[in-house]
């Protein structure tokens, strides 16, 4: 049985809120709102010049699935910009960057799996060449 204050159906009051340096997260679901094992999900919104700076997930893959405005995103050293309806796969350890490429805000979505993995869910590597250099480099 599951535990009854955890949501199976999520209204648009539900959702766990976080203002963070990056932009507006609304956590959708993820362990303690709901009782995923497999899949997070979250709603982003990024004013114009933010970003989330080069990251991995150790033990998760992500998909990041584009509702509005303009997506800088890399994976790796590949740069795409993504707009509306486009989306990109993460494989799990996978060094990755999303900054806001317009005037707009940028509103996405962030799939990650599994819910329940150990060790760190993030490791920021922007610090570290060449991931600190990178992103003044011509974008594809």
């Amino acid at each position: 049985m599951t535990d009854p204050e955890l949501k199976r159906f999520i209204g648009p009051g539900d959702a766990q809120v976080e203002e963070l340096p990056r932009g507006l997260h609304e956590w959708i679901s993820r362990a303690g709102l709901t009782a995923t094992e497999q899949i997070i999900l979250v709603r982003v919104t990024m004013a114009a010049g933010k970003g989330h700076a080069f990251h991995c997930h150790p033990p998760m893959e992500e998909i990041v699935y584009v509702l509005s405005g303009q997506a800088e995103q890399w994976v790796e050293r590949d740069c795409r910009i993504l707009g509306p309806g486009e989306a990109v796969h993460i494989p799990k350890d996978v060094v990755h960057a999303t900054h806001n490429a317009g005037d707009a805000e940028l509103v996405f979505l962030a799939i990650l799996s599994p819910a329940n993995a150990e060790g760190p869910g993030m490791i920021d590597v922007s610090g570290e060449e060449p991931w600190a250099s990178l992103r003044g480099k011509t974008i594809h």
